[in-house]
């Protein structure tokens, strides 16, 4: 009978490089577009980091072919990934993570091997090896934590592909088992955090699947938008006209008066003679006052009526 460890162990192989293959989508959009837009490096250096030392560790620890094979496939898919974001990064972006690569990837790599193979011996040696290989494989794990940021600032996943979340699920809980089985904590520590990660991963992915509104539904929104401002122009427009021919009524009933066509002129010395009843009030009684202009627009529905102070009214007046 096959050993259990085994079994678990070939397929935490299978979902990893599925996981170390997820980018490979990105990265022909990439290519395609000749842009790394809003992606980051960051993940991709730390997880070429990780599985270096990752593949130093299985070389280290007797039994833990598994551990070369898939790290090492890891490795060599991280690297590419690498070139080929500075290959389209920009050009602050590419001198910026060429530096990072150098001293990490680069320098630090060859120091850990240095210092672990002249300087320690026996379990230091696979204590320290295994110990910073736990650390950076939590810190693989966190790296999507930017994404998840900029996923929960645009609301949108376009960032954040699923199938890198799920296979990091996947990848957590599957290693977390064949750690218990072979009893290797530095295994099973930052396999556990990075099941618990994923996991949180495909909440928020859940959460701003669906995609914001298109540019297409926008404009129809401000179509239908203009639409009601136009009604309502037209029909402001429609009660201006009215008014505006209740005002040249008026003003032809004004004019019919004072040509006297309309009364008879009063007699000297006559009630009306006075300045108080003069032809003003009778073209004031038969004219549309502002206060009657204004009751016109309290009836319309969509206006409120505006309250003069008494100098405009006395200035119409």
């Amino acid at each position: 009978m096959a050993d259990p460890s085994f079994l678990v162990g070939i397929v935490g192989n299978v979902i990893s490089i599925l996981v170390f293959a997820s980018p490979i989508a990105t990265f022909r959009r990439i290519v395609r577009s000749r842009s790394t837009e809003d992606f980051r490096w960051l993940p991709y250096v730390t997880t070429l980091l990780s599985t270096s030392l990752w593949t130093f560790y299985g070389l280290l620890k007797p039994g833990c072919l598994l551990v070369v094979t898939v790290n090492g496939a890891g490795a060599a898919l991280e690297a590419a990934y690498v070139a080929l974001y500075l290959v389209y990064a920009p050009r602050e972006t590419k001198a910026k993570m060429a530096k990072v690569v150098v001293a990490v990837n680069v320098a630090f790599l060859a120091a850990v091997v240095a210092v672990a193979l002249l300087a320690l011996h026996g379990g230091a040696r696979l204590f320290a090896v295994g110990l910073l290989c736990a650390a950076l494989t939590v810190g693989m794990y966190a790296a999507p934590l930017g994404a998840m940021r900029t996923v929960v600032k645009t609301r949108s996943v376009e960032y954040m592909p699923f199938s890198l979340s799920f296979f990091l699920f996947l990848n957590g809980g599957v290693w977390s088992i064949y750690s218990l089985l072979v009893k290797d904590y530095f295994i099973g520590v930052p396999n556990a955090i990075g099941l618990v990660l994923g996991t949180a991963q495909l909440l928020l992915y859940l959460a701003y699947r669906k995609a914001p509104a298109s540019k297409d539904d926008d404009e129809e929104a401000a179509a239908a938008a203009s639409g009601d401002d136009g009604d309502d122009e037209e029909e402001e427009e429609g009660l201006t006209h009215l008014m505006g021919q209740q005002v040249e009524m008026a003003q032809r009933g004004r004019l019919r008066l004072h040509k006297g066509q309309s009364l008879p002129k009063p007699p000297p010395g006559g009630p009306l003679s006075s300045p108080r009843h003069g032809f003003g009030s009778i073209i004031k009684s038969l004219s549309a006052t502002p206060v009657e202009l204004h009751s016109v627009l309290y009836q319309h529905a969509r206006f409120q009526p505006v309250k003069k102070d008494d100098d405009d009214v006395e200035a119409n007046d």
